[in-house]
């Protein structure tokens, strides 16, 4: 396979992170098909892509040619058999749950044509922990968007002791396609380059704040004013979702069983309260 023939892609998840990548793709020119267990989800996307497209026409930042050309070109369903029955390129981006992916990758190997390529944007799950499902291992890798997906540059691509070199190079190409700049991974490393840098430093906030040392707000005032970070680790983790913190450090703590792998009691707290951040209106700060 090659670029040149990629033409319908599928992402799989609607999510925070799912619904822009997708975009991302119907922008760049390609036929896109969002899926979702949720149609609540599905219709929010949909609804977000009707606003968004209009408002960077009125900015200047899209012409009417193009947001009218993106807006054909998505589509949004419940069934992954719809979605994944004839695209050249999957994208998983569901929820950060190892036993999720699996079956959703076994799924997709079972409905996709034999040649797609299936790649998952977990930031942590690496794609050796997914590809045993399916009967195309070599075609399967990491391809990790950044938060949010419309706005950041970079996507880190991952390749497996199972990934194809061409596999890889693909997904870089894809990548420049759609106007990002991808850095390749040649082995699989936890947290990956920017979540491992980002991971010390969020661990190192969290602790201060579980001591008693000083609230997420004064840390964030800390990180932005001494170290000039556009904004704190505790306005980060709201961005992302306090519940995709929780989620990950409970995964590692699965695999490694180590103590300090395991939730912060902060990030349990703001969990069980189903404060999750910005898309709940409330974290650690709290949004409009």
């Amino acid at each position: 396979m090659k670029l040149e023939d990629i033409k319908t892609i599928c992402v799989v998840g609607a999510g925070n992170m799912g619904h822009q990548i997708a975009l991302c793709c119907a922008l760049a020119g390609y036929n896109v098909t969002c899926t979702d267990i949720s149609q609540d989800m599905l219709d929010k996307a949909e609804a977000f892509a009707k606003s968004y497209l209009p408002e960077r026409v009125s900015k200047g930042k899209l012409t009417q040619e193009q947001a009218d050309s993106a807006l054909t070109k998505l589509k949004f369903t419940v069934s992954l058999e719809e979605a994944a029955g004839n695209a050249d390129f999957v994208i998983e981006a569901a929820v950060e749950k190892m036993d999720i992916k699996r079956k959703l990758f076994a799924d997709l190997d079972r409905i996709a044509p034999p040649q797609t390529i299936l790649v998952t944007n977990s930031s942590y799950i690496v794609s050796s922990e997914i590809a045993d499902v399916t009967k195309r291992p070599d075609k399967v890798c990491n391809m990790h968007f950044f938060n949010p997906a419309l706005v950041m540059k970079l996507v880190e691509v991952v390749q497996g002791p199972h990934t194809s070199a061409e596999t890889a190079q693909i997904t870089m190409d894809l990548s420049a396609k759609l106007g990002k700049t991808a850095v390749l991974l040649k082995k699989e490393i936890y947290g990956f380059l920017v979540n491992r840098i980002l991971s010390a430093l969020s661990q190192e906030a969290l602790f201060l704040a579980d001591m008693g040392i000083a609230t997420p707000q004064e840390i964030d005032l800390a990180v932005t004013n001494a170290l000039g970070h556009p904004m704190g680790p505790f306005r980060l983790m709201d961005l992302t979702g306090i519940d995709l913190a929780y989620y990950s450090s409970l995964e590692r703590y699965q695999r490694t069983r180590d103590p300090k792998d395991k939730p912060s009691p902060l990030v349990v707290e703001k969990f069980v309260k189903g404060e999750w951040g910005k898309k709940t209106k409330k974290g650690y700060y709290t949004y409009e």
